[in-house]
């Protein structure tokens, strides 16, 4: 199947971004371009943007979309984490704005053989960059019990953690775990009825955590934020989408200090203003999608926009004490 993945709060990002028509810009989840096309529609000739991806497919997908704005356009096979040493690279040492949309995509959910989807059966993949060797079956097949327990409590907040961890050992004692199908079942025996019908499905919170443990989601979000800072013009835009709860948590809490830094010192100390470091980001702002989007693309309702625009604070060689 063809990549197709729409863009959540496309507008609310696009305008969070204030595009300047010569501005240098970074998609650093370029996924099918459809944040990045509505950059380029508004860049002039000196204006550029620079996508990441890590997975092949969107690379391919946004290359043939956003092909028609030549040179304006450069598309890095990478992960976002690597963004500031990739602008190096290009010989860029600044941009006015960043653009995150986080989470798995569309496409990666709908494509079988990628092994997100707990809707089908399929090999236990969910690799976002192909080019790595460890997949999902190695988690589900090589993780301790503990282990299991810790990324499913941790990172799928299941209330039923120790159970599905202690029923997936035992399975694989039998024969190893190959299939999404074949997980979806030992989860669903983990899990009383009573709480499959009013919760959801059941395999829900489970495949979200290995995904993001598989992929270092978190780990990889946590490492770069600071790094996005310092490479912002003052005055530029940092807009990030988050799509559950311990994405949010994380990109709140780093707005949150970076907009007063000065927070977590000792009012006791005798410092003066002048000597108290200075705020980063003004307050961000946080949106979230109209109703109207939700209706027309229901995979909306759980993301949140928040953004902020940088200050002309010089950057403290301590970075952001989250």
């Amino acid at each position: 199947m063809g990549f197709e993945h729409k863009s959540v709060l496309l507008n609310e990002t696009i305008e969070g971004l204030n595009i300047k028509p010569d501005g240098i810009y970074v998609d650093g989840t370029l996924g099918g371009g459809g944040h990045a096309y509505e950059v380029c529609r508004r860049l002039g000739e000196k204006g550029s943007i620079i996508g990441i991806d890590q997975d092949e497919a969107a690379i391919e997908a946004a290359s043939v979309r956003l092909k028609d704005f030549g040179e304006k356009v450069t598309i890095i096979r990478s992960n976002y984490c690597d963004m500031k040493s990739k602008l190096h690279e290009l010989g860029i040492d600044k941009v006015d704005g960043i653009v995150l949309d986080l989470g798995v995509s569309s496409y990666q959910l709908d494509t079988a053989e990628r092994g997100f989807s707990y809707r089908e059966d399929a090999p236990l993949d969910m690799r976002m960059d192909r080019r790595q060797k460890m997949t999902a079956r190695d988690i589900v097949n090589d993780y301790s019990e503990m282990d299991l327990y810790r990324v499913i409590r941790d990172y799928g907040e299941d209330k039923f953690a120790k159970n599905i961890a202690k029923h997936i050992v035992a399975a694989r004692g039998t024969n190893p775990i190959e299939t999404t199908g074949q997980l979806t079942e030992i989860i669903r025996a983990s899990i009383p009825m009573k709480y499959q019908k009013k919760s959801g499905h059941p395999a829900k919170r489970t495949f979200q955590a290995i995904r993001i443990e598989l992929n270092r989601e978190l780990d990889v979000l946590k490492n770069s934020l600071d790094d996005m800072i310092e490479i912002l013009n003052p005055g530029g835009r940092l807009c990030i989408i988050t799509f559950h709860s311990l994405e949010d948590r994380i990109v709140k809490k780093f707005f949150e200090a970076a907009a007063n830094p000065a927070s977590g010192i000792n009012p006791r100390l005798p410092l003066l203003p002048s000597q108290l470091p200075q705020p980063l980001f003004n307050r961000a702002v946080r949106i979230l999608p109209s109703e109207k989007e939700c209706e027309e693309n229901p995979r909306a309702r759980s993301s949140v926009l928040r953004g902020a625009s940088r200050t002309d604070a010089p950057w403290p060689e301590q970075g952001v004490r989250v």
